[in-house]
């Protein structure tokens, strides 16, 4: 039985940080520098971003001189200066996974290019990856979690996120033998399919976030993406495409997400699914028991009347809990929540008519959002995921709400993740994963 607190106090007291590099400094990427400076055995001291100044900022801000940054794109100037107790930051990502003194690294661009890229050379030089970038992992999660557990090192996507919160719930409770029925997360926002950089920016810049990342919530690939994780770490399936998203709120979840032959919506009896109740932030899990004893202790237990009861957890910390994945995967070699299964993908839909000879612009932009099918309905369609989508090229015309083809697009070719991707498919059709 590990014990993380103590091993990360052990490490403070001793002062043998694990040192960690993070790829990708934005607003999730710069709060994960700040709560790393303050908890305990555990340091974030290698940026790559981009744009250098925030790597920069984002240092100066919990108390590094600038004597103690060194900016640089060479591995060996990096190790140096990690090994001389400076703090590094690069421009380039693929630097890296190449720096010795690091034993993990974060990834969290949002991008699933850059995700594949990174969680490859991460796993290629033999380094713990944590991914803060679940659209990567809906995309091609599957093959790198198998050529991580070849490679001798964890990959797993992050606490924090959803997926990582309710991935707990879920396991507490089939733990204890019960059966659970759905899996799922509130939405804070009503979806928006439609929904584009322009007419969230106005939001966007009220909340300091990037346009393009609020339109990616707004629209809800953000939470197709989400459950997808979810479907793909435990075997639920949306019970629809798109899942329902009905307007539930938290009591009202136990009479309502359950099976249609005890009065709930679902046809299926196991199902990810979202609330756009008041639900959000947190996550929650409905499970039930055929056992009336322990439904007679469920009830004194103030867990209600049954037979549907629900775990709720009123919170999710999205980065702030990514060192805690961090800290698992190094200290006791345990993933957070990767894909085990391929049971749901998230495909692209048309956002606007597209026509014949655009470049699609990709995930929380003007052209596609991101609906779950799960992967047999997907494979029927010769739908093509989301995550693949940024800058093919449109063949024929695609009408606005029209999933789009293999047929209606050319995907780029130079892209690593629509590379990786073939790869995927390839194994998994010679393993029989696409029969499950």
């Amino acid at each position: 039985m590990y014990n993380l607190l103590r091993e990360l106090e052990r490490r403070e007291a001793e002062k043998e940080y694990l040192q960690v590099g993070l790829v990708g400094c934005g607003q999730m990427g710069s709060g994960m520098v700040n709560l790393t400076h303050k908890m305990p055995g555990l340091r974030i001291t290698a940026i790559a971003d981009l744009e250098v100044e925030r790597g920069i900022r984002a240092f100066t801000e919990v108390g590094y001189g600038e004597e103690d940054i060194v900016v640089t794109e060479k591995v060996d100037e990096a190790q140096k200066a990690l090994e001389r107790g400076r703090v590094v930051v690069t421009p380039s990502a693929h630097l890296l996974p190449k720096v010795g003194m690091l034993s993990a690294l974060v990834e969290a661009t949002g991008s699933p290019e850059v995700g594949a890229q990174v969680a490859w050379q991460a796993i290629l030089n033999g380094k713990n990856i944590v991914m803060l970038n679940v659209e990567t992992d809906v995309t091609v999660g599957w093959i790198l979690k198998r050529l991580a557990d070849r490679a001798g090192v964890v990959y797993t996507v992050s606490a924090g996120d959803e997926p990582g919160a309710v991935i707990e719930l879920y396991r507490f409770a089939k733990a204890l033998g019960f059966q659970v029925v759905c899996i799922g997360k509130g939405k804070n926002n009503p979806v928006d399919f439609f929904a584009t950089p322009d007419t969230c920016r106005e939001e966007a810049l009220r909340k300091n976030m990037n346009p393009k990342m609020l339109c990616a919530f707004v629209d809800g690939t953000k939470t197709m993406v989400e459950m997808a994780e979810v479907s793909n770490a435990t075997g639920a399936l949306p019970d629809i495409p798109g899942m329902h998203g009905a307007k539930v709120d938290v009591p009202d979840l136990p009479r309502v997400y359950i099976p249609k032959r005890d009065g709930g919506i679902f046809e299926r009896d196991f199902v990810v699914d979202y609330s756009t109740g008041k639900v959000a932030p947190g996550v929650f899990v409905i499970f039930t028991t055929d056992s009336p004893h322990l439904r007679q202790d469920l009830k004194f237990y103030s867990m209600g009347e049954g037979p549907y009861y629900i775990l709720y957890r009123p919170y999710h910390l999205c980065s702030f809990e990514t060192p805690l994945s961090v800290a698992k995967a190094c200290f006791f070699g345990e993933p957070t929540i990767n894909s085990l299964y391929f049971h749901s993908e998230v495909v692209a839909v048309a956002k606007r008519d597209l026509s014949p000879g655009q470049f699609i612009d990709g995930i929380g932009g003007f052209d596609v959002f991101g609906k779950i099918y799960t992967a047999q309905e997907a494979r029927s369609l010769h739908a093509v995921p989301i995550g693949v989508i940024h800058h093919a090229k449109v063949l024929r015309p695609v009408a606005r709400g029209e999933v789009l083809t293999y047929q209606d697009v050319a995907l780029d070719e130079d892209s690593f993740v629509v590379r990786l991707r073939k790869l995927q498919d390839m194994v998994m059709e010679s393993d029989g994963a696409w029969s499950l």
